[in-house]
Parts: C-alpha cells; structure tokens; sequence
C-alpha cells in the first residue's frame, strides 16, 4: 500500500461524511490510511486480529526523518536524529530507523535489548530512562552504549558497576533548570501610552524534574576527574513546544561544554531531546472554533459539546472560565523541521544558535517520538452497541478501553472516521464512544460526535495518527483484557502482517 498513491478529496470527503464532532476537528489524513479505509482490507484485519487493532505504515517515518535532517543540513551542522521508541513500541520502526540511518533512543532495558538484538550498533543507541536499575546500567556498559546521566546517585551507580565489569563507561550528562528570559510587549491601554510602551523582560527559571541544575550543579564537572567514565556529550530535556527555551537550553549545553572541555573531557555533541510538534489537524480555524465554542458551553451559553460538559482541564469561577488547557496543542502551524529552523535561526549575543553550535564544533542530536509518528499510525476498533442514556445521548460501546487511544491528557480530541459494514442507512445518533471498563469515567472520547447516517453493532470506528504515543503508551490489560496487536503494511502490499512485538 503507497503512502503517495491517488487519493482524491472527494474520497477523504466520503470518509469523513459518516462522523463528525459538534464543532468538527478533521484529522490529517495521509494516503494510505484513507486507501486502507476505503478498502475491504480493514474488515478483514479486525476479524483476523481483532479489536481494537492498530494499523502501521513506516513510510512517513521516511520523510519525518528526511524534514528534520534537511533543515541541520540547510544550516551547516552535523547531526543525528534518535527515535524515542518509548513514543511506539512496535520492533518495525527499529528496522526503519536503521534505513534511514537514525539512532534509537531508549527508555528501559527491554527497549535496549530489541535494539541491539535487531542488529542497531551500540554507538546509534542513546539511554535516556529515567530511573536505571543495575541490570539496565550493566548493559549499557557492557555494549558501550552511552547514557544519560541524570543525578548524582545514578552517576555513583554507574561509577560502580563500571568498576566492577573494569569498563569505562560512555555517558552525556543531562542538566536543566535553565534561566530562560522572556521579551513580552505590554499591550498599550490608552493612546497616551504608547510612547511609554516596550518590551518588558522576564527571567525565569524552566523547572523540569530531570537532570544536574544547570547553575548550581557546575561542580559535578569537576568531580568526574579519575572516574571510569568518558563524557561524550550534553542532554536536556524541555517541556512544551517554546523554540526560544530550546535556544536557551543550547546555551547553556555549550556552556557545560566548554567547562568539560577546561577539565579535560572531550564531548562531542549536544542533545535536544524530543518534544518537537506536530499538527493533527487540518484547519487552524476548527481548533480555535473549538476551544471558543467549549467555553461557551462551560458557560452556558450553548449545548455542551463534552460528556457532562466536562471541562478539559478548564473551569468556570464567578462567570470567568479558568484553568489550562489539559490536552495536547492539536493544530501547530510550524512543525518538524521548520519548528527546528526556527530554533536554529534565533540568535544570542549578536550570534544565531546555528553558528553558536558550528563555531563549538559539536554535533546537534534530538530524540523525536511523536513526530516521527507523524502519519505512521491508526488505532480501529469495532462497535458492540448502541444504546440511550438517562440524558437520552446515544452511548456506542467499543471493543476497546480508553488506555489504547490516550496519553497524559484529558483526550484525543481528533474526530474519529466511521466505517460502517452495511450500505444501509439508520437513523441519525448523536452521542458518546465508551469502552470496556466497568467504570463511570470509561470514556474513548469526551467529544459528543454526530453519526448522520446512524451507527450499529459490527461498525468500525478508526482513530487516525495514533501511533505517536497514542497506542502504546497508557495501555492496561485491567479486567485481564487482551492488549491491541499490532499490524503492518508494507510498501507495495496488499495485506498486513504481525508486527514482532507480537509475535
């Protein structure tokens, strides 16, 4: 099945037709997935494999890598790109990153050993977990593959049992805790001020529960002198999207560098780490229509379009709407490599952060997940019923539990595509997905969604672009459930296969 073949809008369009969310939120659609859709194939995977089934296609993983790589080249800098495969767990994105001569980022010793057993070489293998048991640290050490060191207890450790296999162990040193300065312009309140109106600066510290303070921590350079370790480079990890905090944390990655290099290392690189955005949807205007719209239903000025009008992570106190918004930013106009750009592009001290990387002599490193997902992934599920609530919405059972489409937030927010597996139509259901844990909160969505040409018991539901931590990484086997197997499609091929996780 290709990635680019000849769908038409007209054929996305027919997709889309059968579900939509009150304000709709369309999801990006790649080529394959609308082919797989469209076609018997999918029927024939849910009753080969089940539900919930989640579908694979690398090839976009192909060009996610290709948008990143172009734009360090574009910018004269040698680099390397880690997949972060705690972002999917599935053993054929190994294989394609070894293609596309990528480096694979790991996050525990089960994710480390898949990788070297599918032949990675232990110098394109980065651990990043964030709590290291003796045995994941013995392995590290053991092949050579470098680890990011986050505290003095886990340096101690690995000092330790480094001397005890008599190997040097090869390390980054993770840090944060940046001093970020913000330039935000006051907006004027009045004609009169704005001759007095500039830019307003704020210094602020980037809490982050990871790695060696950046300021106070500087000691630790010292402390490494004599120890069986080589400092091969610098690691931080930032929360959010913020290109300008990035820019920070390079700064300050150089300037542990440079003290490195003044006691006698010789690192090499710096890492970035993942956390680059991509955009779910099409429309700009559908997510801000919809965040406008939820608040005014928060406030009740029209019908809720949550369960319960359930906030997302916002709250009405005294008529104002508060909070923060719990879910991902799922529209992005700048994303992948030209969010890169932008990061390389801003400048410090008359410099851009490019040629403060260049002029080091170091080698950029960053450890995508998501966003190397981007388009590699849907997650179906097959309905089992349909039935009113007290509210009289219309509850559509799933053969699946809310943990196999989900990440940290509130929910996936991205309308779903309806495959019906009758030609026939029903009358119109309006109402709520739910899964299979006998709980009141077991929502798939907290979306109200619009079947127009109804919904029945054997119809598929799919959720698109899932495989960017969506599938994997809350999945539970509570109530002693079967997790979701794990299909792929090839290049070229008309049909799926397990993927080796699974088998």
């Amino acid at each position: 099945m290709n990635s680019s073949s000849s769908v038409t809008i007209a054929d996305e369009a027919a997709l889309r037709a059968n579900c939509a969310g009150d304000p709709p939120l369309s999801a990006r659609l790649e080529p394959w997935m609308c082919e797989f859709l469209g076609s018997e194939m999918i029927a024939q995977a849910v009753t080969e494999f089940d539900s919930p089934l989640n579908i694979i296609c690398t090839s976009p993983m192909v060009r996610n890598i290709g948008e990143i790589r172009s734009k360090a080249d574009s910018h004269g800098l040698r680099s390397k790109i880690f997949f972060a495969r705690k972002s999917n767990k599935c053993l054929v994105f190994i294989d394609e990153a070894i293609r596309c001569d990528a480096g694979l980022d790991t996050a525990s010793e089960n994710e480390l050993r898949q990788c070297l057993d599918r032949g990675v070489s232990p110098a394109n293998i980065i651990c990043t977990a964030a709590v290291k048991s003796d045995s994941l640290i013995d392995c590290c050490v053991s092949h050579q593959v470098c680890i990011a060191i986050d505290n003095r207890d886990e340096l101690n450790a690995v000092v330790n049992r480094s001397r005890s296999l008599g190997k040097t162990a090869k390390i980054a040193l993770r840090i944060g805790g940046f001093m970020h300065e913000d330039t935000c312009r006051r907006i004027p309140v009045s004609n009169a001020e704005h001759s007095q109106v500039g830019s307003q600066r704020h210094i602020k510290k980037l809490a982050t529960r990871f790695g060696f303070d950046a300021v106070t921590d500087t000691d630790i350079v010292e402390s490494l002198s004599g120890l069986p370790v080589d400092v091969q480079g610098i690691h931080f990890h930032l929360d959010g999207y913020d290109a300008g905090q990035r820019g920070t944390g390079i700064v300050n990655a150089l300037q542990w560098i440079a003290l490195l290099r003044a006691a006698g290392h010789t690192p090499t690189f710096i890492d970035i780490g993942g956390g680059f955005p991509i955009s779910y949807l099409e429309d700009a205007h559908q997510w801000e229509s919809f965040w406008q719209q939820h608040e005014q239903a928060l406030l009740g000025e029209r019908n809720p379009i949550t369960y319960r009008n359930h906030g997302l992570g916002l709250l009405v106190h005294e008529g104002q709407v508060l909070g923060k918004r719990n879910s991902y930013p799922y529209y992005r106009a700048t994303v992948r490599g030209d969010w890169l750009a932008t990061i390389l592009d801003n400048s410090f001290n008359g410099k851009s952060i490019a040629d403060l990387i260049r002029n080091a002599d170091v080698e950029l490193r960053c450890e995508p997940g998501r966003c190397l997902m981007d388009g590699c992934g849907m997650t179906v599920a097959r309905v089992e019923f349909c039935k009113r609530n007290a509210d009289g919405d219309w509850l559509i059972g799933l053969s699946m539990n809310r943990t196999q489409c989900r990440t940290s937030s509130d929910d996936f927010l991205v309308d779903p595509i309806h495959i019906p597996t009758s030609r026939g139509t029903s009358e119109s259901k309006t109402g709520f997905l739910v899964g299979a844990y006998c709980t009141e909160s077991e929502m798939i969505s907290l979306r109200k969604l619009t079947f127009p040409n109804g919904v029945e018991r054997g119809d598929l539901i799919a959720f698109p672009n899932t495989a960017g931590y969506l599938m994997h990484f809350l999945e539970s086997r509570s109530h002693q459930l079967p997790l979701a197997k794990n299909v792929v499609i090839g290049e070229g091929q008309q049909s799926v296969s397990l993927d080796g996780i699974d088998c």
